[in-house]
């Protein structure tokens, strides 16, 4: 059963990035949104962690909230808007929030 990890708190508040990262599946997939995405800032150890994950996991951020914090996504984050995000949590088996 995939699913789909949704991650909106700022990596560097607390640990639930790196927790995330423990539990995905190999055909699971991570969506960064919110503050979240501050993850894919070069040169930090979360940017490192992501960058070190399987090419089977499918990973997300939610285009507004790159560009309304003015972080840019490396090549291997897919870029989704809204409706995609709609699209993805439809995908996967199911969706779990990491609130």
């Amino acid at each position: 059963m995939t699913t789909l990890h949704v991650l909106s708190h700022s990596p560097f508040s607390d640990s639930r990035l790196s927790s995330c990262l423990r539990l995905l599946g190999p055909d699971d997939g991570l969506l960064l949104c919110g503050d979240a995405v501050y993850a894919l800032q070069a040169g930090t150890a979360q940017r490192q962690a992501l960058d070190l994950m399987p090419a089977t996991i499918g990973l997300f951020a939610l285009q507004e909230d790159l560009i309304a914090r003015a972080v840019e996504a490396p090549e291997r984050i897919s870029l989704v808007d809204y409706p995609g995000f709609v699209a993805l949590s439809c995908h996967f088996d199911k969706v779990n929030s990491w609130l």
